[in-house]
């Protein structure tokens, strides 16, 4: 399957930094929104270039598509949702992802509208209001 509009979609939504920041949630990260994890200090201490922070995108990318299909994929999710739960996945993991279960009832009835209102009805949407908002553009017109 050709993810290569949802990578650039992620990039976007993330931005890119090649230094250690925190996000909306207090947690550092870096690069295209890589969850900086204990043993990962180095990236306090030592800069990386792009190409670097380029491919671990595409290991965190790799690890949201898996998380992916472990989870859903006995679903008949369309292109559109597929790429929904994905960038939620890389967004906020996928212990977090299960846990919108009216929204994944709601996919399943495919009711697209409680889709997205369960999107804005979260904490997920107080947290980062605009990108909510652009997967929900997104989502719909697809």
């Amino acid at each position: 399957m050709n993810f290569r509009n949802l990578k650039s979609r992620i990039k976007k939504n993330e931005g890119y930094s090649n230094k250690p920041y925190k996000d909306q949630l207090g947690f550092y990260t870096i690069g295209y929104g890589h969850l900086i994890k204990k043993k990962e200090d180095r990236y306090f201490h030592k800069t990386f270039s792009k190409e670097y922070f380029e491919n671990i995108f595409e290991l965190d990318f790799k690890k949201s598509v898996e998380d992916y299909y472990k989870r859903f994929n006995k679903k008949k999710h369309k292109q559109n949702e597929k790429e929904l739960l994905i960038e939620m996945i890389y967004q906020l993991g996928i212990k977090n992802v299960v846990k919108f279960k009216r929204l994944h009832l709601n996919l399943e009835k495919k009711q697209k509208y409680m889709v997205c209102l369960e999107m804005i009805d979260s904490l997920w949407y107080k947290q980062t209001p605009k990108r909510v908002e652009n997967l929900i553009k997104n989502f719909i017109k697809t």
